[in-house]
């Protein structure tokens, strides 16, 4: 008689061939993925965007309402090579691991992307596939730094070390944008329409400023191509929201050992989901309100509520968090001090600088936002949050102080927060543990941490990140009141006395 371990299932590698042997209750793609009639090209194949948009259209070829769209993912970065050779060993293919607060948990695989281009080793196959009639639409999510501007005057910065090389006459491309130019040239001069270009980004009116520095990239060497961009060329702008932490070991071991699936980079994420999209596709697009998507005429206002609200309360629990001890989101938002803050910052001093949003109770939206922060499964890194803090703050919060200041408003809870930015650039938690800073001014906003116990007002002075706010008294009045109770009381002490 055979033993009982002799007949158990053995963990299946995901790939096209294998999707067969997947059982349930993992849901795999029962739709035809060689078929491209209408493809999406998108740049960064990250964990969000696969949460996100590969999801949605996922979500509509699963019903039969995408046939022939796909989407080809593109790795622009040398050390996307994992994730380029992850996803090519599995035919594009990967799982979503959708953590409710429960603790249970879906899993599904996606096949909306059905290859990835890996820039370094092939560019002129990135803009081959851009300049390709089936190509209708080309995406972004390269983060807030991948635009290139200067984060207080808005204004292109060609100096930017991620594409300074790519501005040179006859360049290969390197960066989103350089691939992007020189593929829109060609479409030019082949006399075939431009795709349009969907940025994803955490940037207000992200398709706005998308349009705007890629019209400016190619200005420096086209004026004329730059001309036929902006009266041609769409940019639709979007809302994209879906916690999405970075996946690890764990991640991977958990789905192997409960549902059977063995995959070198799924993803993780929490049930909600939104996005919110203009609707301007010039050459099609795929039915996305079909699935949950919400097509608009302005995406302004839900862009700024979400970036004001949720985005800037990241910030605001990630480094008093971190200071106090904690290293994930939901231990944070499970302290009744840290609840109590964030509430009032969303309701005192971000929801005031919004404009109205159509058909959101903001009230719902902000206690929602700390029953998602608080999910014990999703298990988010401060570390993660706190991350290139120099391209979120001066997008994300700056501008409500800047707001605030100009109406009279409350700003003491966002000068607590950025005196915790200065707090946390310094490298050493309260209990005196190095904090590893990751950020792109990393040598540039820790040395002018350095400098606060000699000028308090050191960490202000950096006018690139914060415009004039150092010049505004009523703001450095109660920074300078912060960032000296951080150092002499601690974060949660300093939290209990701004809770009075």
């Amino acid at each position: 008689m055979s033993d009982t371990n002799d007949t158990a299932k053995k963990p299946v590698e995901l790939s096209e061939a294998n999707l067969d042997a997947i059982e349930s209750p993992v849901v795999v793609p029962g739709y035809d993925r060689a078929t491209v009639t209408d493809r999406i090209v998108h740049f960064g194949v990250g964990g969000f965007f696969r949460s996100h948009q590969a999801m949605y259209l996922d979500a509509l070829k699963a019903q039969g309402l995408a046939d022939g769209w796909a989407i080809t993912g593109v790795a622009t970065l040398p050390h996307d090579r994992r994730i380029y050779d992850t996803m090519t060993a599995q035919d594009g293919l990967y799982t979503l691991v959708v953590k409710h607060p429960d603790g249970h948990r879906d899993a599904q695989v996606i096949g909306s992307m059905t290859g990835v281009l890996f820039a370094p080793d092939d560019p002129q196959a990135v803009i081959d596939a851009l300049v390709d009639d089936a190509t209708k639409i080309v995406g972004l999510t390269i983060t807030e730094g991948g635009y290139c501007f200067h984060p207080v005057t808005g204004e292109f910065n060609p100096e930017d070390a991620s594409i300074k090389a790519d501005l040179e006459p006859g360049a290969t491309p390197t960066s989103a944008f350089g691939f992007i130019v020189a593929a829109l040239a060609a479409r030019r001069a082949a006399g075939k329409d431009p795709f349009t270009v969907q940025s994803s980004d955490n940037i207000p009116g992200n398709g706005d400023v998308a349009k705007k520095m890629v019209s400016a990239f190619a200005e420096v060497n086209n004026p004329e191509l730059a001309e036929w961009i902006r009266a041609e060329v769409a940019f639709p702008n979007s809302m994209v929201d879906r916690i999405t932490p970075v996946t690890t070991d764990e991640d991977r071991a958990s789905l192997t050992e409960e549902f059977g699936v063995v995959d070198g980079w799924p993803v993780v994420c929490e049930p909600f989901t939104q996005w919110v999209i203009e609707d301007h596709f010039p050459q099609g697009r795929p039915a996305w309100e079909k699935v949950g998507a919400q097509m608009v005429e302005d995406v302004i206002p839900y862009e700024l509520m979400k970036l004001r609200l949720l985005n800037a309360s990241h910030q605001a629990l990630a480094y008093l968090g971190y200071l106090s001890g904690y290293r994930y989101a939901h231990e944070v938002c499970s302290d009744p001090l840290f609840v109590t803050f964030l509430l009032g910052y969303m309701e005192q001093e971000g929801s005031p600088t919004l404009p109205e949003v159509p058909g959101m109770d903001l009230d719902q939206y902000r206690h929602q936002l700390i029953e998602r922060f608080a999910n014990p499964s999703v298990r988010d890194h401060l570390a993660r949050l706190c991350l290139e803090s120099s391209d979120r703050i001066p997008k994300w919060l700056v501008p409500v102080i800047n707001e605030n200041l100009a109406s009279g408003g409350e700003i003491d809870r966002s000068a607590l927060v950025v005196a915790s930015w200065a707090r946390y650039a310094e490298g050493v938690d309260e209990q005196g543990e190095p904090i590893e800073v990751q950020d792109r001014l990393k040598e540039q906003v820790m040395a002018a941490a350095a400098k606060q116990g000699d000028d308090p007002l050191a960490f202000l002075q950096q006018r690139d990140l914060f415009g004039d706010l150092v010049d505004d008294e009523r703001f450095t009045t109660v920074y300078l009141k912060a960032l000296s109770s951080l150092h002499d009381q601690g974060s949660r002490a300093t939290l209990e006395e701004w809770g009075k």
